[in-house]
Parts: C-alpha cells; sequence; structure tokens
C-alpha cells in the first residue's frame, strides 16, 4: 500500500503565531507561521513526501506517476486533486471574505470555488468567529457599511471551543478570529475575496488587497445561522467527506478502490502502518494513503480528521 508521509508547505501571513512551530513541530524558520498546507497538490503550496521511494517528491508528482486510480473511483467527477487540508494558526483576525461557488470562480478567476469546513482544534476562552449575516441585509446596506466600516455590526458572532465544526458554502461570509487554531478541509482552490481587513498595513504601510465588487456579486446576505456538529461525522458534501477518529488503543481500517484516504492528526501521538510501511505520528502530522483494497492499521491514542471523497451524485 505504501502511506505517504506528508511535509507540508507553510505559510507567512501576518496574522499569523507561532503554535505550529512550538507546539506542531512544524519546520519553519521565520517568526510567524499562519498556516500549513498539510495535504495539497495546488499550484501555490504543494505538500512533499517525506517517507519511501517518494520521498523528496510533491504528492502531485506522485499522483501524476501512479495515475489517477490511486485516487479512487470517486475521483472521477474531478479533473484534478479535489480537496486541500490546512492547519491554520490565527494569532490574530482574518480578513473578513467570501468564496465563490464554481460557476462564478471559473467565469472570472479560472479556477474552482471554495467549499470548505473547519474543526477547532483548539481556542482561548472567549475565541469567536464571523460566521455569516446577524440579520438580512440589502446590497445597496452592504455596500454601504463596507464603505463606512460598520460591517462588523451586522456578522453573526459565535463563540468557539475546542471540538466545535463548521460548514462554510460559497457565498458565506466569514472570518477566523484571534486566538483560535483549525484545521480546514476545502476545496482545491485559492480563490479568496477580502471584504475588510481591519486597516491592517504591512512593514511598507500597504494594505492588502480587497475585492469588494466581487464579493458583493457572491454573497449571500439573507441571515444565516448554521448549527454546530459534535458527532464524529463532521461534513459530507460533494466534494469531501470528514469524520473524525477518536483514537485509543488499535484501530484497522481496510480501504476500498472507491477513495484514497487522507489523515490529520490533530492530538496525540503512535503509528501507523500498513503490510510494508510503519510511520510514527504526532499531533500534527498528515497522510496520504492511496485507494486499494489492503488494510492500515493505527496505534497510539489521540483525534485524526479521515478525509476521502464521496461517492458521485
Amino acid at each position: 500500500m505504501s502511506i505517504l508521509k506528508l511535509t507540508p508547505s507553510c505559510k507567512d501571513y501576518i496574522w499569523g503565531g507561532r503554535r505550529l512551530i512550538e507546539e506542531f513541530g512544524k519546520d519553519f524558520s521565520g517568526d510567524v507561521l499562519a498556516e500549513t498546507w498539510e495535504i495539497s497538490c495546488h499550484k501555490d503550496g504543494l505538500s512533499t513526501i517525506s517517507n519511501g521511494d517518494y520521498a523528496g517528491k510533491t504528492l502531485l508528482n506522485y499522483i501524476q506517476e501512479k495515475g489517477t486510480q490511486c485516487l479512487g473511483t470517486n475521483a472521477s467527477p474531478f479533473e484534478y486533486f479535489p480537496i486541500l487540508v490546512k492547519l491554520i494558526d490565527a494569532k490574530d483576525y482574518l480578513s473578513i471574505q467570501v468564496h465563490p461557488d464554481d460557476s462564478y470562480a471559473l467565469e472570472h478567476e479560472h479556477q474552482y470555488g471554495k467549499t470548505e469546513m473547519w474543526y477547532v482544534v483548539d481556542a482561548k476562552e472567549g475565541a469567536f468567529l464571523y460566521y455569516g449575516f446577524s440579520k438580512s441585509v440589502s446590497k445597496e446596506e452592504l455596500k454601504e457599511r463596507i464603505q463606512n466600516n460598520t460591517l462588523l455590526e451586522v456578522l453573526n458572532k459565535v463563540p468557539v471551543k475546542k471540538g466545535d465544526t463548521f460548514f462554510i458554502e460559497p457565498g458565506t461570509i466569514h472570518a477566523i478570529g484571534k486566538d483560535i487554531l483549525i484545521a480546514e478541509i476545502q476545496q482545491n482552490s485559492n480563490v479568496t475575496y477580502r471584504v475588510y481587513d481591519y486597516g491592517r498595513v504591512d512593514a511598507n504601510g500597504n494594505g492588502r488587497e480587497l475585492h469588494i465588487d466581487k464579493a458583493v456579486d457572491v454573497i449571500n446576505r439573507k441571515q444565516y445561522v448554521e448549527s454546530q456538529k459534535s458527532d464524529s461525522h463532521l461534513a459530507n458534501c460533494k466534494y469531501f467527506t470528514v469524520d473524525k477518529m477518536i483514537l485509543d488503543g488499535t484501530y484497522t481500517e481496510k480501504v476500498t478502490n472507491d477513495s484514497f484516504v487522507g489523515l490529520l492528526f490533530v492530538e496525540g501521538n503512535g503509528s501507523i502502518l500498513d503490510s510494508d510501511t510503519n510511520l510514527d505520528f504526532k499531533k500534527g502530522d498528515s497522510f496520504f494513503i492511496p485507494a486499494n483494497e489492503e488494510t492500515y492499521t493505527i496505534k497510539g491514542t489521540g483525534v485524526a480528521l479521515k478525509i476521502t471523497l464521496p461517492s458521485p451524485c
């Protein structure tokens, strides 16, 4: 089977912290590590294989050499590797933003849109995020509030704690708040429209680019309230399925020809093995297991997020 352990691509955005370096052992020499793209075939941040015959090659290289059968039959609707898995350390507030759906993104950005979900790995007491509107707003009110910096007054402010889950459809205005560490599973896309960024500037005094017109085009302006999920089946959409695995001892599962398995360990430590591979894991580690008819075993304790592709509709 050959389980692949992955080394992520690292991103040093201005709102990031150092938890991914100091607590999760990410190898990064910069002062700030905002995101690690753990399971990624996106051109803006490819993850790299760290073990076995393909060590040093990217996950994209592996898939190109092995062929799409290693992704499983459920990958047939997609033109390329369909998901992107991240760890996000928000020491400061992220921008208020929105993602377009596939049709808008393909027309305007020449790539697919972004459906995503968040699993709260950790959060300080009092942490919150923004998720949709607290009331419905007209397009005119939305534009006016963006212009006069009162947008936050009509956003849905949601307190968060460890283990909370949020599913974010395209068009949902949102932002991760400060002092939150999140695992994000999303479509393989890097399209983000920023609406508001707290007036922040870089070392040269320049603010980050905003995308007001496109954001207004795609934002769902209705009042939006999504219930949080706490069971083990965290998300299921046409792009990905995410399950929470509580590990305590030995867990064995068969991988089918339907889908590869992506694993992101968010707590604990132990080992993961199959017939010819035996690898240690700790929190923050990620693995790719190709689609096949073999089994793998996890020994240890902790929490893992398992990502697979659903059956096509």
